[in-house]
């Protein structure tokens, strides 16, 4: 469980980095071109949720697979 809330924590922060880097450069580049361009609401809660579901499997997957080694063959793999 602690590598789940661990991995959820980084990727909501590295999605709401992200969201908010693409909202600054968005802002920016509008700017310059003189075109207006606003993210909705919607896409970025399915980026920030995109980001959440990849740190769910990618801290479930090796948590998984490491509970289900002995300890033995798991310091011996490495």
């Amino acid at each position: 469980m602690q590598f789940i809330t661990e991995s959820v924590i980084l990727c909501l922060i590295g999605g709401i980095i992200g969201v908010a880097l693409g909202i600054g450069l968005g802002a920016l580049l509008s700017s310059v071109v003189g075109m207006a361009a606003k993210p909705s609401i919607a896409s970025i809660l399915i980026a920030v949720g995109f980001s959440m579901g990849i740190g769910v499997f990618f801290g479930y997957y090796p948590a998984n697979k490491a509970a289900q080694l002995n300890p033995i063959d798991a310091l011996r793999y490495e």
